[in-house]
């Protein structure tokens, strides 16, 4: 695993990001574990999660995993802080990326629109995410880039929890359906498979790793 997959576990841990017990799902799964990206509550917090987005992102620019972006893109409302930071952490390294994020609701005074930040048209755009659970999120930020006359690039997310949407169909999972149906690269910070790795060098989160094998069994996407 590497260092920034490390680094953004023991980061989400410490913040609360990533906590374990039994936790009803949207999709009514009982979950032994809970991803919140909104515990990411303070400005270092903020920092250190940039900055494994970024080592994340520039280890699959360098894979060719990724294609080349000019453009950051936080979907309303967690990719909005998400965006920010991150494009707040490639500043810091010397690149100084235009940000831009939308509204749930359009703006009929003032300025306008459901747009805010940068222009987008003729832009390569990266989507800035925290999770991808449903793709309904992803899909209306798809539809804002290609409508303001913009190409995505990729989509970056903090954690993929490698399931399935209904593996009684298909062991698909949303974020490989999503990739598969626009022909886009999902990066991950981290994945279910590294949580089980990193807890299995954890003496404290050994118990845990039992009851997310069991997890992974019953509702692990083929990825996994």
């Amino acid at each position: 695993m590497t260092e920034h997959r490390t680094r953004f576990l023991q980061l989400a841990l410490r913040a609360d990001a990533l906590r374990f017990g039994e936790f009803t799902l949207k999709s009514g799964r009982c979950s032994p574990y809970f991803f919140n990206a909104g515990r990411f509550d303070t400005g270092a917090a903020l920092v250190g999660l940039a900055g494994c987005y970024a080592d994340a992102i520039d280890a699959a620019l360098e894979a060719k995993r990724l294609q080349p972006f000019d453009l950051l893109f936080g979907p309303a409302y967690k990719g909005i802080p998400l965006a920010t930071a991150l494009a707040c952490e490639y500043a810091r390294r010397g690149r100084d990326l235009p940000v831009a994020f939308n509204r749930k609701e359009t703006k009929a005074h003032g300025e306008g629109g459901s747009l805010i930040g940068a222009p987008l048209a003729g832009r390569r755009v990266l989507i800035v995410d925290d999770v991808i659970t449903a793709g309904t999120a992803i899909r209306e930020a798809l539809a804002i880039i290609e409508g303001a006359g913009a190409t995505a690039a990729g989509i970056v997310i903090a954690l993929d929890r490698q399931e399935a949407i209904d593996p009684a169909i298909s062991r698909r999972s949303a974020a490989q359906t999503v990739a598969d149906e626009h022909a886009l690269p999902v990066i991950a910070v981290a994945t279910l498979d590294d949580l089980l790795d990193y807890a299995g060098d954890s003496a404290e989160l050994a118990l845990q790793r039992q009851h997310l094998l069991a997890y992974r069994a019953a509702y692990g996407s083929s990825g996994a």
